[in-house]
């Protein structure tokens, strides 16, 4: 007996995990860019902001690294929130080859009311799931996620990689996307 949970012959995409997986995402990247639109911005973007605003990355290469972008997609995403008015480049005095990345007043106000917006869009999205059953959904895409080649748990869970041994529902409180 084995303990593949798919067989190859009998495997449909409406009941295979990535499928639910995706339209998951999709779903809850279209309510986020919603609840995002009176900021002006992407559910895509918000990682960047809140990096920025929490101080764990300064240059497109730390962003790029904690948010899994290629670095010509992350240097499309800061032209387009530096035209916005939302950062701003500035070279480094230490190493001109650097440049070091900063939110304006405007991007700082902006960061200040992601927790708001992200939770109300989770929590709309969340409608009639319990604490524990968040908890649990947490806990078992954690586990999904360690299961994934070295590496993947990390860039999910940042610093904290025994997270995936301690899911806690109030956790989710603490990031809107």
């Amino acid at each position: 007996m084995s303990d593949d949970l798919y067989d190859p012959d009998e495997i449909q995409l409406e009941s295979s995990l990535g499928y639910y997986l995706t339209k998951a995402r999709n779903v809850l990247m279209d309510r986020m860019d919603r609840a995002l639109e009176p900021l002006d911005l992407t559910s895509q973007q918000v990682g960047v902001v809140l990096l920025l605003a929490n101080g764990r990355a300064r240059t497109s290469q730390e962003l790029s690294r904690a948010l899994s972008y290629d670095s010509g997609s992350m240097t499309r995403m800061l032209d387009r929130l530096e035209k916005k008015g939302l950062i701003v480049r500035n070279r480094s005095a230490a190493d001109r080859r650097v440049v070091c990345l900063a939110l304006t007043e405007q991007g700082i106000a902006a960061s200040r009311q992601l927790p708001r917006l992200g939770a109300a869009a989770l929590n709309e999205q969340l409608r009639g799931f319990s604490a524990d059953e968040l908890g649990t959904m947490i806990g078992l895409l954690a586990r999904f996620i360690a299961n994934g080649p070295e590496g993947s748990i990390a860039s999910c869970l940042g610093d904290r990689a025994d997270a995936a041994d301690e899911p806690q529902a109030g956790s989710a409180k603490q990031n809107p996307a």
